[in-house]
């Protein structure tokens, strides 16, 4: 009697747990795991929290494909989408970035403006002199010192609240509520508190720009509540999912990336001693490929029969795309475990692709390039105060770092 057992079966009910665990002193490289799982093929399964198995993408190929597909959806409230953790009680909203065209394209257009790269540029010179204002107070203050306290947390929070017109007094209690948030290990209802503070805090911002519109990004959502082109829930929760975006990657990407160059000194050595602008781009893209924080994956589902890669996945199927490994692609990327500033590593995927591609990448490169560029010359000495060992790295968060990590010089 021949077996009718499906092969895509088989392979759910021995599927790996997802999200996967870094080697032990390994903290810039993948979960040895997918690496694994690459080498095997584009695709497989994996098992989440909840028992799910979503197919689980690893070639950068295969992934710059699927998320440039009609037939792969990132709405969230679909069946099969695979969830990260358990919808809070009452939910908790949906940004936009977890919607569809044509809705996902309506309010994206919204605040595309104040990213475009002519007003980012224009920002530019005033990005500098944060910069150049916290490295002089951390050269006048305690040594050693927490670089994520003292720097890599401030530069992004102070550029997106003058660009959003977040009052900065307010970072203590939005950069916490944040934290919650991005915690892999906190409960639903924790989760949802923590959301819900911050829409409240953003829905009070919202009151004050429609009475009193400045010239801000918030100011421009609330002319269009009040010309009833956008609700005003609508518009405190891209301001939450703006707010959240524009400090927590940009931040961790600062202090991973210095501790990474600690990690590396000859690639150190290039930053320090170049005022090259091609060289200090390419930096930036070299690292974004080699580190990229955002090590959850993309989450989406078919909507319809997909062919790609020697499998069918099936309409109604979860698709994590996990873009930290398509990184490492060796098919892309020569030695692609080596981190080497003057390569071009400008097709990464850290990022993403196609109509969800991350809104905010002209302001981050633009921080991550005035910071490379700052940091390492103005304070040649710079150093790790600890051991790589001692770091606690976010292992618990959907956003990778550093929790802190102390320097001398």
């Amino acid at each position: 009697m021949t077996s009718t057992v499906n092969p895509v079966d088989e392979r759910a009910a021995r599927a790996p747990e997802f999200p996967m665990a870094r080697a032990a002193g390994c903290p810039f490289d993948p979960p040895p795991g997918l690496r694994g799982m690459q080498q095997e093929g584009p695709l497989a399964k994996v098992r989440l929290w909840d028992g799910s198995t979503p197919w689980l993408v690893t070639g950068y190929a295969d992934q710059r494909t699927l998320l440039g597909d009609p037939r792969v959806s990132a709405d969230i409230n679909r069946p099969g989408y695979p969830r990260q953790a358990p919808m809070p009680p009452g939910g908790t909203g949906v940004s936009f970035i977890l919607k569809d065209d044509p809705e996902h394209a309506r309010l994206r257009r919204m605040v595309t403006a104040p990213f475009a790269i002519k007003r980012v540029e224009a920002m530019r010179p005033g990005v500098q002199k944060i910069v150049d204002d916290l490295i002089d107070e951390l050269l006048a203050g305690p040594n050693p010192v927490d670089l994520v306290e003292a720097f890599a947390l401030p530069v992004p929070s102070l550029v997106i609240c003058q660009l959003l017109g977040v009052p900065y007094a307010d970072h203590d209690f939005f950069q916490e509520n944040s934290k919650v948030i991005i915690n892999r290990n906190v409960t639903p209802e924790q989760r949802s508190a923590a959301h819900g503070n911050l829409i409240g805090y953003l829905d009070d911002l919202m009151g004050e720009k429609i009475a009193h519109p400045v010239d801000d990004l918030l100011s421009g959502l609330a002319g269009r509540v009040t010309a009833g082109e956008l609700a005003r829930d609508e518009a405190a929760q891209m301001g939450v999912l703006l707010l959240i975006a524009g400090h927590e990657t940009t931040a961790n990407m600062i202090a991973l990336g210095t501790l990474a160059l600690f990690e590396h000194p000859d690639q150190l050595a290039l930053l320090r001693e170049t005022d090259d602008p091609k060289l200090i781009s390419s930096a930036v893209e070299e690292l974004l490929r080699y580190l990229h924080i955002t090590h959850s994956g993309r989450r989406r589902v078919a909507v319809a029969d997909i062919e790609i890669g020697g499998e069918v996945i099936r309409a109604g199927e979860g698709l994590i795309l996990a873009n930290d490994i398509a990184n490492r692609d060796p098919d892309v990327f020569a030695e692609p475990d080596r981190l080497d500033l003057r390569r071009d590593a400008r097709r990464h995927v850290a990022f993403g692709f196609g109509v969800h591609q991350c809104l905010g990448q002209p302001l981050a490169r633009m921080e991550l390039q005035v910071v490379y560029n700052t940091l390492y010359r103005r304070i040649p000495t710079l150093r790790p105060a600890t051991e790589l060992e001692r770091i606690p790295f976010k292992h618990d968060g959907s956003v990778y770092g550093v929790y802190e990590l102390p320097v001398t010089w």
